[in-house]
């Protein structure tokens, strides 16, 4: 079950689509995050203003520097004792969609720990793009039944694990990053 939804999602992601998909906090929308035209599909769907940047998941901290131009070792330690989802905003971004990264270079990036999430990303070799199932302005689903009609018509892959699972997720921490250590919690 769980490997035939990945290659069917990952088809989708290959051809430029965007899927709705769970992960280790709230469902998400999600496409490569390489491809700008898919990442504009998310941006219309979500009626979202492009100014604000959504993040990346990747499925293990090995690759932060593939993706951030200066790591902070402090990164690797914050992600290893999280003890729940941790979104790093970190400056530097690189080898992404420039529709990804924000106005001063930053972007946020958390390793997913969900098994959809981890074998998707590790069978793309491309970090996915990950923001919350809704229409932006509005409150973010905790669970798949609470995703708005026009979400799921809207995205070309709806995937088909954990949707009837009733755990109250919430999203993830949220913790700026600069190369010099210093931090500070955007949400908590």
């Amino acid at each position: 079950m769980l490997k035939e939804e990945v290659a069917k999602a990952l088809k989708v992601i290959q051809e430029g689509g965007i899927i709705l998909y769970p992960t280790d906090t709230i469902w998400g929308i999600g496409c490569d995050a390489t491809n700008t035209d898919a990442i504009q599909k998310i941006y219309r769907l979500k009626q979202r203003d492009e100014a604000k940047s959504m993040i990346i998941l990747l499925d293990t901290e090995n690759k932060l520097e593939s993706y951030v131009s200066e790591v902070n070792p402090l990164a690797y330690d914050l992600i290893e004792y999280a003890e729940n989802p941790l979104t790093l905003v970190m400056p530097g971004a690189k080898n992404i969609s420039p529709a990804l990264i924000s106005s001063d270079g930053s972007i946020g990036i958390r390793i997913s720990k969900h098994p959809f999430c981890q074998q998707l990303i590790q069978r793309l070799r491309k970090p996915l793009v990950s923001t919350s199932a809704n229409i932006s302005g509005k409150p973010s689903p905790q669970y798949f039944s609470q995703i708005d009609d026009e979400i799921i018509n809207g995205v070309n892959y709806v995937v088909d694990i954990d949707q009837h699972d009733m755990e109250i997720k919430t999203p993830s921490t949220i913790m700026k990053l600069a190369p010099d250590g210093k931090f500070e919690f955007i949400r908590r």
